[in-house]
């Protein structure tokens, strides 16, 4: 059993206010869960308007096909409407 986390640190440059954070979090959020199948939860930054820190986590049997979900996911993160991706870490237990 192989584990993988991924922590995505995020900027919301058009977010005036944390409804507007979290409307495009959610959105990105919804997408990522329903494509590929991992779990995730904001873990920082809760209360500031433009910045969050997601952190990603998916179990798998094979690590090529773990490292390429959590490669998919950061890439889902990148091209995200309203969402820039600043950083992204990947640990693999």
């Amino acid at each position: 059993m192989v584990i993988g986390l991924l922590t995505l640190e995020l900027h919301f440059p058009g977010a005036r206010s944390l409804k507007d954070k979290r409307q495009a979090l959610r959105s990105l959020e919804t997408r990522v869960r329903n494509r590929h199948n991992v779990s995730l939860a904001e873990v920082e930054h809760q209360d500031l308007w433009q910045r969050a820190t997601l952190a990603v986590v998916a179990v798998n049997t094979d690590l090529g096909h773990l490292e390429s979900t959590l490669s998919a996911v950061a890439g889902e993160a990148a091209t995200a409407r309203d969402v820039l991706l600043v950083d992204q870490n990947v640990e693999i237990l």
